[in-house]
Parts: structure tokens; C-alpha cells; sequence
């Protein structure tokens, strides 16, 4: 069953990326031109997300009306990220303000809470923390920085592509070694709609996400987080562990520009993975670097989070230093014409 949702959503979002691709972007205006802050070189359509989020919400609601999806995950899903995509459009086509995106996407998130209906508890050492009510508020926090934080990472050919596979596949994996007994036939579905996406968006891109489809992955894979943990044997430290590339480069990022007095709300590109592309004068060879990060370094650790959960913030640390460390040495944060550390 899972296999018939990846080749589903697959042929699906390839032929619906084609179309915006030829068809659409340019009707809409959505079309990127190059200026100082691009990491691209010549005029692209964007909006190729569109694709990402009709099926990925179409098969969301075919499952959930087969009875192979619980309906609090669904509504979670399906009310939360319609909105996040819609604003993402919005913004896609003309600017809308940070602050109206952050209204919109706290609202998309407090949504998501009330239909999860609990927070996971988090094992740390030998001992199992359940969150009070607060922790609600944490879980706001968290939805809304994976949301900006996957649009803030969507800046070269494949690679939120790339992040979004490799997270929803190695959670299935995860998921069916510890046992959960659950259907896994939407994850399976995601990573096919983001696949059919890559064909179009794999370095040289043909078409870009955009932040409809960038903000609809960062919120869906923000509730996979949640949800997961609270009906399986997989922790959140497993969910950390397998989107540690984004949360690091972006973490870190972010804080470097804190303490150095920039704008935060300004645009940017010096995210490290920007960076390493105009080092290596290469899209493809981050992306593939990532690729590579996430499937023989992280996917590992994670597995292993989800078998000991006890040790869950030691392999956490152990997975996520490495990165934290290229991140700096990349100068991740720094104006592109400083050098690198």
C-alpha cells in the first residue's frame, strides 16, 4: 500500500510541477529574477510547491477517508497547512509583510496543537519529562521556526527537496523497524510528491518551491515531529536528529546574525549552505553533500535515538556538533564578502 501512495504521488506532483512549470508560473507573475541576494543566475518560475501541497493533501484526505489516517492528524495537517500555503502563495506572487506571515502561521500552528490534543514527553537520561500546559506554547515556537526556517532554506537547486525525502523516508524506516504498527502510507506519500517535485527542481532548477511549498513541508514535517513521538517508540530526539542540517545552518545562522546587530527580518545569503554553493561554485554538490549527511550520518543516529531513547540527547549532541561545526567553519551568518573562519 505504501509503495502504490509513493508512485501516486510521484506521477502526480511530476506532472503538476510540469505544468506549473510551463503553463502557470508566468501567468501569475511568479517568476524569480536574479538580484544581489539570488544564488541563481537567470529568470526561473517559481511556485513548483503548488504541486507538493495539492497532492500531498489530496492523498492526506483519501487516506483519512479510508480510515488508514486518524482524523486529529488529519485536520492538523489539511486546516494548518492549507493556510501556511496559502500565505506562501500570496507572498509568491507580490510581498506580503513578516509580520502578517507570522500571524498566519502562529494561527496554523495553535491549529495543529489543539487537534494533536498533547505534546510528547522527552527522555533525557533515564528519565521521561511530560510537558505541562506551557509546553503548548514551546510547541507553537517550534512549529512556526520549522515553517520560516524551511523557507530560509530553500535557497539552491534540490536541496529542501532533498531534506524533505530523506526526513519523511527515514521515519518510515524508523517507524516500521521500532514497530508501530501504523499505516505509513501518507509518509510514503509526502516523499513521492516531493520526488516528483525534485525532477523538475534538481540542479540546473527548471522551477523553484517557492515559499507555499517551502512553508507547507517545514509545517507538515513540524507535526510529523509532534505526532510521532506521543503513538510510536520514536522519540522527538529521533525527529531532531533526521533534520539536523536545516535546524543547525539556520540555528546557527540566525544567532551569529543576532550577535553581530544585523536586521534579522532582513534578506540574506549567509546561510552556510549558501556559502559552501558560492565556495564550491556548485548547487549540485551541497545538495548531494546533504544527501549524504542525512542518509550515513543522521539516519543512523536517529535509528539508534529510537532503539535508546535514554540515550537520546547524547546521540543528539553527537549527530548535531559536527554540523554546528561546519556551520562555523563555512561562516555561516557572515556578509558574503567576509571570509570564512
Amino acid at each position: 500500500m505504501e509503495l502504490v501512495f509513493l508512485c501516486a504521488a510521484l506521477s502526480l506532483s511530476w506532472w503538476g510541477t510540469g505544468m506549473l512549470q510551463r503553463h502557470v508560473a508566468e501567468r501569475l507573475g511568479m517568476i524569480d529574477r536574479p538580484n544581489e541576494r539570488s544564488s541563481h543566475t537567470i529568470p526561473t518560475p517559481r511556485g513548483g510547491g503548488l504541486a507538493i501541497v495539492a497532492v500531498s493533501l489530496s492523498l492526506c484526505l483519501l487516506l483519512w477517508q479510508q480510515g488508514l489516517l486518524p482524523p486529529a492528524f488529519a485536520m492538523a495537517v489539511v486546516g494548518g497547512g492549507v493556510a501556511v500555503a496559502l500565505i506562501g502563495f500570496w507572498d509568491d506572487r507580490r510581498h506580503v509583510p513578516a509580520a502578517r506571515r507570522l500571524l498566519v502561521h502562529g494561527g496554523a500552528a495553535l491549529w495543529a496543537i489543539y487537534w494533536l490534543d498533547g505534546l510528547p514527553a522527552i527522555d533525557v537520561g533515564r528519565e521521561t519529562i511530560v510537558l505541562p500546559a506551557w509546553g503548548a506554547v514551546l510547541a507553537v515556537f517550534f512549529l512556526v521556526w520549522l515553517v520560516n526556517l524551511y523557507n530560509f532554506m530553500d535557497g539552491i537547486d534540490g536541496l529542501a527537496g532533498v531534506e524533505a525525502v530523506t526526513v519523511f523516508l527515514g521515519a518510515a524506516v524508523i517507524l516500521h523497524a521500532v514497530g508501530t504498527g501504523a499505516d505509513l502510507s501518507l509518509l510514503f506519500a509526502f516523499a513521492g510528491a516531493v520526488v516528483g517535485f525534485l525532477r523538475w527542481n534538481w540542479p540546473p532548477a527548471k522551477i523553484f518551491m517557492g515559499d507555499a511549498g517551502s512553508g507547507f513541508l517545514g509545517f507538515v514535517l513540524g507535526i510529523c515531529a509532534l505526532y510521532w513521538p506521543m503513538h510510536s517508540r520514536m522519540s522527538l530526539w529521533s525527529w531532531v536528529i533526521l533534520l539536523g542540517v536545516f535546524l543547525v545552518d539556520a540555528t546557527v545562522t540566525l544567532l551569529v546574525r543576532a550577535f553581530r546587530g544585523e536586521r534579522l527580518h532582513m534578506a540574506h545569503r549567509s546561510h552556510a549552505y549558501q556559502r559552501l554553493a558560492r565556495k564550491f561554485q556548485s548547487h549540485q554538490k551541497v545538495t548531494v553533500g546533504v544527501l549524504v549527511i542525512n542518509t550515513c550520518w543522521l539516519f543512523p543516529l536517529a535509528l539508534g535515538a529510537a532503539f535508546r531513547p535514554a540515550h537520546g540527547v547524547w546521540l543528539t549532541a553527537l549527530a548535531l556538533t559536527p554540523l554546528v561545526t561546519l556551520c562555523l567553519w563555512a561562516g555561516a551568518g557572515k556578509r558574503a564578502e567576509e571570509r570564512t573562519i
